[in-house]
């Protein structure tokens, strides 16, 4: 497209490609679809070094059938 002075100018795609419609969406804190981390309702999950490394350690302990 081009306005008056004759310089192209880039046309916006209809609806919405940056994956913001709410039904595509996926929420990095519950990986729930339809809303952002900043919008979820559910408690924010720990990221720390030592919360993972347990989680590993059980997670291992499971997989090799070891009763916790």
């Amino acid at each position: 497209n081009q306005i008056g002075n004759g310089n192209l100018v880039a046309v916006r795609a209809e609806g919405n490609t940056a994956g913001h419609n709410g039904n595509q969406i996926r929420c990095y804190n519950c990986r729930g679809v339809g809303h952002f981390a900043r919008d979820c309702t559910d408690r924010p999950r720990r990221r720390d070094a030592a919360y993972l490394q347990t989680q590993l350690l059980i997670a291992q302990k499971e997989e090799a059938g070891i009763q916790l």
